[in-house]
């Protein structure tokens, strides 16, 4: 079955730092592109970043370029998504994208990310 699973979300406070993780199971994660969005309380998803298969090379919406990070383990399974600097607008539900071989795409559950004062 496949599986992503994603954890770490939280309130903070402007200016703080979070650190999300997306655990996946059930199919060749080494060989996804795996994705980070955002979902709005009206559902509408934004994306955040991607990371190909290797995890070398990385794309990022304007707003998260110089703040977020993504990355991931192939050993592991997980993709990351370090963010610095975070601002109320960053607020949502961060959902973990996957994105096989072939065009089949998973989506995870989401962890909330709040920033406020």
């Amino acid at each position: 079955q496949v599986q992503l699973v994603e954890s770490g979300g939280g309130l903070v406070q402007p200016g703080e730092s979070l650190s999300l993780s997306c655990e996946a199971s059930g199919f060749a994660f080494s060989g996804a592109i795996m994705s980070w969005y955002r979902q709005d309380p009206d559902k509408t998803r934004e994306f955040v970043a991607s990371t190909l298969h290797g995890g070398r090379s990385t794309n990022y919406a304007d707003s998260a370029k110089g703040r977020f990070t993504i990355s991931r383990d192939n050993w592991r399974n997980t993709l990351y998504l370090q963010m610095s600097n975070l601002v109320p607008e960053d607020t949502g539900v961060y959902v973990c994208h996957a994105e096989l071989y072939g065009g089949v795409e998973y989506w995870g559950r989401g962890t909330q990310v709040t920033v406020s004062s």
